[in-house]
């Protein structure tokens, strides 16, 4: 393995390194780092989880003039929750060399992102659609970046944000370096490296150095009907400490965090139609305990960065392997080990073997827990909480009416009423869910049910491999967007034009007509 001080640091960064505790680079850090500090243009394949973002803020940083006043470098992210994640951590790094990073997202008052301009950061962590709207205010001035960085660029590319990331780019002077990070690498994404790249260096990490070792893997077949009751059943009998709950779209993710609090757990639910402030607000209670389970879309946890999380549950399928990584990657986090598992239908097994395929790595099959064996559970929780009192506790205040219980009741049913008291039963409320159809494979998409296993039929732009699915027809049922001329793209679809459904653009505002595709990874 490579340190960081083999790299050859400016000192006041390898400082912050060492403060954050991290002494060993990852692969894609020991390629990329030495590559960009060279000048080179880099592009760099890798999945979450891989440390990407110190290896391109690390030279990122280092090439900063703090005494400039210019904006020097810009990173682009496909969310608001990725470009806070991005922006906090390389305010981190680069503290000590007092570098000032601005994250702008939609969401957010523009107003108060104007204010903050004017104070001159050197870095800005943006989202496309807000990006360019400063730029159109002529509120952010980009002749004075040097550095471009493109964060996920499969995942804004999915997301609608090419046309977006095309026209910030031409705003960038031509002899800048880019530095763009993708998961997988699709023909568009090669384009744009051809035509807005010089000559990339690429570095490419292999799936088996992503696998990630630290988290047990497990399956459960089982029926659409039957899953929620599996889940709770799970919940009781490995009784995580925080626990993350994947669902594939919006309305999965309201009912699964409404019957969770039926049932008695304290959860809640974030997705792309939340407001910023809502989703802050759910992800601080998250953090700070308040509530054990978090239930989200994969557009509303890309870039979640949360320590702790020590169980993952999917509870739908993800629709490709490349978000099952992400998602089983909020766990098993800082060398902490992590358990995720996946729920699948009896027709999703086809889908099971392409994420085996693609982590290199076979999952566990488990079958799925009785009700009986959940009550047992709980049973033994209790009386491990019970033999730990007793050996660490001070019980001194309790003994008297404890001689007072045994003398006159047999101790074997004193103790079986104490666990009985304890014991939370499984709560078997009765719960409907709306079924979700099953995802399906490549052999089926080919067919055209278009959206890769959203509903059939409601797309009705059918064919291939569309991932505009559902019912949202490029513009589709987008809202009003928010502060931004150009519809706050990044702000709940953007001002797509209130719904009006007019096929390929949408009449109502046509800045707006590629808002409503950005989530139709959950879409309804």
């Amino acid at each position: 393995m490579t340190t960081f001080q083999e790299l050859g640091l400016d000192s006041k960064i390898l400082f912050s390194i060492e403060k954050l505790g991290f002494e060993e680079a990852t692969p894609i850090q020991a390629q990329t780092i030495p590559l960009a500090k060279q000048g080179h243009d880099v592009i760099g394949q890798a999945q979450t989880g891989t440390g990407k973002t110190a290896a391109f803020g690390i030279p990122l940083l280092e090439k900063i003039d703090i005494k400039g006043e210019n904006v020097q470098g810009i990173v682009i992210a496909p969310t608001r929750e990725l470009a806070i994640q991005v922006g906090e951590e390389l305010h981190k790094i680069g503290m000590h060399k007092g570098v000032k990073i601005l994250p702008i997202y939609g969401g957010q008052d523009i107003s108060r992102q104007m204010r903050s301009l004017k104070k001159n950061p050197h870095i800005i962590v943006g989202t496309p659609g807000r990006i360019l709207d400063h730029i159109n205010r002529r509120t952010l001035k980009l002749h004075g970046v040097h550095t471009v960085v493109l964060d996920e660029a499969d995942e804004m590319l999915n997301m609608g944000f090419i046309e977006d990331i095309e026209s910030i780019l031409k705003d960038v002077p031509e002899n800048k370096q880019t530095l763009l990070f993708s998961a997988t690498m699709p023909d568009p994404i090669r384009r744009i490296a051809e035509r807005f790249m010089t000559n990339p260096q690429i570095v490419k990490v292999q799936a088996k150095e992503v696998t990630m070792p630290n988290i047990e893997q497990h399956f459960v077949e089982v029926q659409e009907k039957n899953k929620f009751d599996v889940l709770t059943r799970l919940l009781d009998i490995q009784s995580p400490e925080l626990a993350i709950v994947f669902g594939r779209t919006k309305r999965r993710v309201d009912e699964l965090s409404e019957a969770l609090n039926l049932r008695g757990y304290a959860a809640e639910g974030i997705h792309g139609d939340l407001t910023q402030a809502k989703r802050m607000s759910v992800l601080n209670k998250f953090k700070s305990g308040s509530i054990d389970v978090l239930v989200a879309t994969d557009v509303a946890a890309r870039g979640l960065d949360i320590s702790g999380v020590t169980h993952v549950y999917n509870f739908d399928i993800p629709q490709d392997p490349e978000s099952y990584v992400h998602r089983i990657g909020r766990t098993g986090r800082a060398g902490k080990s992590g358990i995720a598992m996946l729920f699948i239908t009896p027709r999703e097994f086809g889908q099971l073997k392409n994420i085996e395929r693609t982590t290199k790595r076979r999952m566990e099959r488990m079958t799925p827990p009785t009700l009986d064996e959940a009550i047992e559970s709980q049973q033994r929780i209790i009386a491990e909480k019970l033999t730990s009192t007793m050996e660490n506790d001070n019980l001194t205040f309790y003994k008297r009416i404890a001689e007072e219980l045994l003398e006159e009741h047999d101790s074997v049913k004193v103790v079986a009423a104490a666990l009985k008291m304890l014991t939370k039963e499984p709560n078997e409320t009765p719960i409907r869910l709306t079924d979700e159809p099953p995802m399906v494979g490549k052999r089926d998409r080919s067919r055209g049910n278009g959206g890769g296993g959203y509903r059939r039929g409601e797309n009705k732009r059918g064919g291939g491999d569309n991932r505009r699915g559902g019912d949202n027809r490029r513009g589709g049922d987008s809202r009003r967007g928010g502060d931004s001329r150009r519809g706050d793209r990044d702000n709940r679809g953007g001002n797509g034009g209130g719904g009006n459904y007019r096929g390929k653009r949408n009449e109502g505002n046509r800045d707006g007509n590629r808002g409503g595709q950005r989530r139709t990874q959950e879409s309804k």
